[in-house]
């Protein structure tokens, strides 16, 4: 059996790797248009800022010959052919398939004038990040302004910040992270980040960029201010790589459209990261999880099904941290709940969002122990209603044994 895998992110490594565990002898070939050994996009920033290669490796450099895997670079996917069974590459190559894994992860999504003017920089590929940190090493960038003030744009100003960069960042919200955190939370988070040098300008915002001379030049504000600095960043969000997929039969909205085994609507054709609108374990709408952890667990669903297994995938989870705040932040599942349990002291906010009794989600900053139980009790749906207020109480799970609730 032949497979190809459009993508070479986390999902489509970790695929390839089960796939090649489960039968020796399948036939892999994998496409991706970055001219990179496989690499993991989370750990760029840690990348740039103490040069260790093992972590943005993270299966190795040389993963795609240990496993085997036929693997074209610099290689752009321009449409699929589902009646013939063929990827259709640009420039008009074909690559016949038995199984298809769509892990084609998302790019930048910009609905900003001018975002496409040479000299606006994003974050999204290690080729990008690698031009924003060359600019900024060889003394060409000592000014950033970063348009956008979700966690890219935050991850990316702490990275700058840090690489001895002024940077100030553009918020359309009133407050960092609005798709993360909650304003109060995202108040703590924000003071952090200006003590850690970066500006934050929230609650404004941008028209476009402006150019001059056939690039970037500043930022236009609503108010008419033009804001100016040496390195211009869009950091407005991310949009599942589905272009290509036009004119075929799989079933793609924002993203693409799959069962409970990670089927699309074509036979043959799988998906798998951040592509797949998955329905939420909280609260089982179906949307687009664009983190790691689900990418991973994704791809050992798909590959197992593609080889004619019967595993059903349990849903996707909303969480994330941000890692170099010097703050620990906590952000799992829901925002909200018809109950809502909190406790403040200082800087150290806690809150658990429940509703009949379970949890829904909760948002931990400045202290996070039980954390991992609070998400272990949200995954398995479980009444939390004998712990009372103790659920918020730092050090929860950690200073007791938590125990299931009889019956569950």
């Amino acid at each position: 059996m032949k497979v190809v895998i459009i993508g070479a992110g986390p999902a489509g490594i970790v695929a390839a790797e089960a796939l090649r565990a489960k039968d020796p002898a399948v036939e892999l070939e994998m496409i991706t248009q970055e001219p990179y050994p496989p690499y993991s996009p989370p750990a760029m920033a840690d990348h740039f800022l103490n040069g260790r290669d093992e972590p943005l490796f993270w299966r190795g450099r040389d993963v795609t010959e240990r496993l085997g895997i036929r693997y074209h670079t610099s290689t752009r996917v321009s449409a699929i052919d589902d009646a013939s069974r063929e990827v259709v590459l640009a420039g008009d190559g074909r690559l016949s398939y038995d199984q298809l894994l769509i892990a084609s992860g998302s790019r930048l999504h910009a609905p900003v004038e001018g975002a496409e003017l040479e000299g606006v920089h994003d974050f999204k590929s290690l080729a990008a990040a690698e031009e924003i940190i060359g600019r900024v090493r060889r003394g060409e960038a000592k000014t950033a302004v970063i348009v956008g003030a979700g966690f890219i744009g935050m991850e990316i100003a702490l990275l700058l910040a840090d690489l001895g960069v002024r940077v100030t960042i553009i918020g359309r919200r009133g407050w960092v992270m609005p798709r993360m955190l909650d304003p109060e939370t995202a108040e703590i988070a924000g003071r952090a980040m200006t003590a850690r040098g970066v500006q934050l300008r929230l609650g404004v915002e941008a028209l476009g960029f402006v150019e001059a001379d056939g690039r970037a030049a500043g930022v236009r504000m609503v108010d008419g201010e033009l804001v100016t600095a040496d390195l211009y960043i869009a950091a407005t969000g991310v949009k599942p790589n589905v272009a290509f997929l036009a004119g075929s039969g799989v079933a793609h909205e924002w993203g693409i459209a799959v069962d409970d085994h990670l089927r699309t609507t074509v036979s043959g054709i799988w998906a798998a990261g951040d592509v797949v609108e998955a329905p939420d374990r909280a609260t089982g709408q179906a949307y687009v999880h664009a983190i790691f952890p689900n990418a991973v667990d994704q791809a050992r669903v798909a590959a197992a099904n593609m080889l004619g297994g019967d595993v059903a995938y349990a849903g996707a989870e909303s969480m994330n941290s941000l890692k170099h705040l010097g703050l620990p932040i906590m952000a799992v599942g829901a925002m909200e709940g018809a109950d809502e349990l909190r406790w403040r002291e200082g800087e150290v906010l806690r809150k658990v969002f429940l509703t009949d009794g379970r949890v829904t989600g909760f948002r931990f900053t400045g202290e996070v122990s039980g954390g991992g139980v609070l998400r272990s009790f949200l995954l398995r749906g479980e009444d939390v209603r004998r712990f009372g207020r103790r659920l918020v109480m730092p050090g929860f799970g950690m200073s007791e044994i938590v125990l299931p609730a009889v019956g569950v």
